[in-house]
């Protein structure tokens, strides 16, 4: 069925696979534009050497390189993927560049084997990742209080910027399984952190949203 005539459809795993395995050759390509708002975000994650940080549904692994200079070589990368076609592509990243600190877990993020506490980290253009509730449980379980968490992607402008809603409804169109949510992305993340700073850009029709992990979460975890 036509991604537009089910705008309040939760997001479909399978559709998700057919989408990026058709897109993996051109993935790069295609999210030239938003590279700015790529940096942006994980230059919000202030990240120290020596830190972990998550890249989930971490495609291609365009952010690997800026994260792997932000932890350094005695820090640690961990990207979460469930495409194939896009996984592979993000391995061949890995191993042209020698980055021996960074892993690549094969797994949707709701169930990736994640160990252990992270300092931060990234949802970059994971709209369906973000309208899972389990999937953004499952990050949170594995930060540290304190963690910053940065989140950044398309979303609806104003109803009046309609060209701005034409550009993102065509994005949409590849990038996506649903578009419930496509006003706030963040707001499953903001109802777990509490108040997210969120800015919007290319006319309303991108955002970052930035929060940090109170330490209440932590302890609600461990006691179950």
């Amino acid at each position: 069925m036509p991604l537009f005539t089910r705008p309040h459809a939760a997001p479909d795993r399978q559709a998700a696979l057919a989408q990026y395995r058709e897109r993996a050759a051109v993935y790069d390509l295609e999210l030239a534009l938003f590279e700015p708002l790529r940096r942006r975000a994980i230059e919000r994650l202030g990240l120290q050497p020596g830190q972990t940080v998550l890249d989930l549904a971490c495609g291609t692994g365009l952010s690997l390189a800026l994260l792997q200079q932000g932890v350094g070589d005695g820090g640690r990368v961990i990207g979460v993927e469930q495409s194939p076609e896009m996984l592979a592509l993000a391995q061949a990243r890995v191993a042209a560049h020698g980055w021996g600190n960074v892993t690549l877990l094969a797994s949707p993020v709701e169930h990736a084997p994640l160990q252990g506490l992270a300092d931060a980290a990234l949802f970059h253009f994971t709209h369906d990742v973000l309208r899972r509730r389990e999937a953004v449980a499952q990050v949170l379980r594995h930060l540290r209080p304190g963690a910053c968490v940065v989140a950044s992607g398309l979303k609806w402008a104003a109803p009046w910027a309609w060209p701005v809603n034409l550009m993102v409804g065509t994005a949409a169109l590849r990038s996506v399984s649903s578009l419930e949510g496509m006003q706030a992305p963040w707001s499953h993340l903001e109802a777990a952190l509490g108040a997210l700073q969120v800015e919007a850009s290319l006319f309303g029709g991108t955002y970052l949203a930035c929060g940090t992990v109170p330490a209440t979460m932590r302890r609600r975890s461990q006691n179950g």
